[in-house]
């Protein structure tokens, strides 16, 4: 076997125990922003919580971890890929509950901790691009680095 010396290295897998205690995080912090819901209304704390929750877990808990791992660079767009991700999730959620008349702040939140805490401990969605090494082949050329002919056209 040839190895490719402009495709860098996979990352190492993370560790188990690290997924895990990642996976527990993002999974209570569901049933933490259920459990602010029982504040006294007005209370300060009682929104920041749910706030963070459904905007980010459920997305972090369907694309975290990548199974082998991501780039550095690869996080912060799977980071961002989670938000629109996880309101799309509540928006569906909350879509539902209004169409059947059932909508609250516990019946709301309640699917999403659930589904959360179910698929925090299993591996992310695949994300191939994220995975990938971000270096180009040598050879290649952006769209930006091309020069123009005479006339400047396509």
């Amino acid at each position: 076997m040839t190895t490719d010396p402009t495709t860098p290295p996979a990352p190492a897998p993370a560790p188990p125990r690290r997924r895990h205690r990642a996976g527990a995080v993002v999974a209570a912090s569901g049933w933490l922003a259920l459990a602010a819901t029982l504040l006294p209304d007005g209370f300060p704390l009682r929104w920041p919580p749910v706030l963070v929750f459904v905007c980010l877990g459920p997305g972090l808990a369907l694309l975290h971890p990548q199974p082998r791992g991501l780039r550095p660079g690869a996080r912060l767009e799977s980071f961002a890929l989670a938000a629109p991700l996880s309101l799309a999730l509540a928006a569906l959620t909350a879509t539902f509950l209004f169409l059947i008349g059932g909508f609250s702040v516990p019946a709301f939140l309640v699917p999403l901790a659930v589904l959360t805490t179910v698929v925090a401990f299993l591996p992310g969605l695949p994300l191939p691009a994220a995975t990938r090494g971000a270096v180009e082949p040598d050879g290649a050329e952006s769209f930006l680095s091309r020069e123009r002919g005479p006339g400047g056209g396509r």
